[in-house]
C-alpha cells in the first residue's frame, strides 16, 4: 500500500523487506520521521542555493529502506546526496533508486546493527534568494557616512523553514525562520562615520569635449567613493553586490535623497564607488591643438606605410564650486605612444587608458596638457 504524503512535507521512512532465501531481516513499519534536526542554507553562490539538513534514522540490523519525497518542493533531483554522520563504521549505503512517475528516492542502507543514526542530507533548493541593500545617510558637509547594510531574504521554493543557520560568503552565521511565500528583511551591519570621498570624473571617450557645442547642459558624473577598510570601519569581508541608496543631512533633522546606483561585489581593501547623478558644478573643455605625422616611412613606391604622430591636448578643468572639488579625467590613446611631457601625474591604467587625479580649488582652474607620440601608425 503507497502511503500518501502532504504537499511540500518532507517525509522519510524506514523499512526492512522479509525475504524469502537468504539473510533473514526484521519488519519495519513505514513511519514519518521527526522534524529536520540541524538546518544550513548557505547563500553564497548566487547561482543555487545549497541546503543541509540532519534527521535521525531509527536503523534496525540489516537493509533499511529509506524513503524521500519531495512533491511541491523545487529541488534538483541530481543534487541530493546522503552522508551517515554518526556510527558511520556500522552503517553503508548501499545504493539509490528513482520511483518512476514520482518526486521521490529511496536508499537502501545496511546497518550492523539496531541504532539511532544521524545523517546529513544535501541538495540544491530554488526559489530561495537573498538580497542586500544599503541605505547611507551622508553628513552636510558630505565627509562622513552612516552606513546600514540589509539582508533581504526570501522564499518561493514550497518549503517552510522553522529555524536554520544561513550562511553567506564570509559573513558570520544568522539564525532564521523563513516560511514558504515570505519575504525577511535585517539589518547585517551598522556603521557611523564611514568617512567618504566625492569625486567627478570625465571619460574622454564618453562625454563632449567641447559642453558649449552641445543643445543642452552636460553633466559629470559624480560618485561617493567609500572604502572597504578597518580604517573606515568596514573591511571585516568583502561588500556583497546590491542597491545602494544615498541620502543628506539637510542640517535641519530631514534628509535629501541623493541618487540610487547598484553596487558589485567590493572586496576587502577595495573602493565601493557609488554614483550620484551627473553635476554642472564641474566643466572640461578639451581640445587636440596639434596632431602632425612625422617619422613616415615610405615603401619603394612612395606610398606612406607608417609614421608617427606628435600631438598635443590641451584640457581646461573649471570648478564652480564654493568648495574644493576632486576630479578624475580619463584619457585614451590609442596603439603604441609615449608620452613626451605632461603638465599632472598620470597613472597608466590599462595599454590605452591614462588617469589623472586632480584636486581643483574653490571657485578655480586647471590646465591639463598632455604631450604625446603615438608609434607606428599605419
Amino acid at each position: 500500500m503507497q502511503k500518501i504524503f502532504t504537499t511540500g512535507q518532507w517525509v522519510m521512512a524506514v523499512a526492512l523487506c522479509l525475504m524469502t532465501a537468504g539473510p533473514l531481516h526484521a519488519r519495519i513499519n513505514m513511519v514519518a520521521l521527526p522534524d529536520r534536526g540541524k538546518t544550513l542554507i548557505r547563500l553564497d553562490n548566487p547561482l543555487a542555493t545549497l541546503i543541509e539538513e540532519e534527521r535521525i534514522l531509527t536503523l534496525q540490523k540489516g537493509v533499511n529502506s529509506v524513503d524521500f519525497s519531495w512533491e511541491g518542493v523545487r529541488i534538483d533531483t541530481d543534487s541530493i546526496r546522503l552522508a551517515v554522520v554518526s556510527h558511520r563504521d556500522q552503517v553503508r549505503l548501499l545504493n539509490v533508486s528513482y520511483p518512476p512517475a514520482e518526486q521521490a528516492l529511496v536508499w537502501e542502507l545496511h546497518a550492523d546493527a539496531a541504532a539511532e543514526v544521524r545523517v546529513r542530507i544535501a541538495y540544491l533548493l530554488a526559489g530561495i534568494d537573498r538580497l542586500t541593500a544599503y541605505k547611507g545617510v551622508a553628513d552636510k558637509k558630505e565627509r562622513r557616512l552612516h552606513l546600514k547594510e540589509f539582508f533581504v531574504l526570501r522564499n518561493f521554493s514550497g518549503e517552510d523553514f522553522a529555524a536554520a543557520d544561513l550562511l553567506m560568503g564570509d559573513a558570520e552565521a544568522l539564525s532564521q525562520r523563513i516560511q514558504h511565500e515570505e519575504t525577511r528583511q535585517r539589518i547585517l551591519s551598522d556603521r557611523t562615520a564611514v568617512p567618504i570621498t566625492k569625486v567627478w570624473t570625465f571619460d574622454a571617450r564618453t562625454l563632449p569635449w567641447d559642453p558649449e557645442q552641445q543643445d543642452t547642459n552636460v553633466g559629470i558624473p559624480v560618485r561617493y567613493h567609500i572604502p572597504n577598510t578597518a580604517a573606515a570601519g568596514l573591511g571585516a569581508r568583502a561588500l556583497p553586490a546590491g542597491k545602494v541608496r544615498l541620502f543628506q543631512d539637510d542640517g535641519h533633522g530631514g534628509t535629501i535623497f541623493l541618487g540610487e546606483d547598484r553596487s558589485p561585489v567590493v572586496p576587502r581593501g577595495e573602493m565601493m564607488k557609488v554614483r550620484l547623478g551627473d553635476s554642472r558644478d564641474i566643466v572640461v573643455t578639451q581640445r587636440k591643438m596639434q596632431e602632425r605625422r612625422i617619422n613616415v616611412r615610405r615603401n619603394k613606391k612612395n606610398r606612406v606605410i607608417l609614421y608617427d604622430t606628435d600631438e598635443i591636448l590641451e584640457a581646461k578643468l573649471e570648478n564652480f564650486k564654493d568648495e574644493p572639488a576632486r576630479l578624475t579625467v580619463l584619457e585614451e590613446i590609442p596603439g603604441q605612444w609615449d608620452m613626451a611631457d605632461c603638465s599632472h601625474e598620470y597613472t597608466r591604467r590599462s595599454a590605452s587608458i591614462v588617469e589623472f587625479e586632480i584636486e581643483l580649488p574653490a571657485r578655480g582652474r586647471e590646465k591639463l596638457v598632455m604631450h604625446y607620440h603615438r608609434r607606428n601608425v599605419r
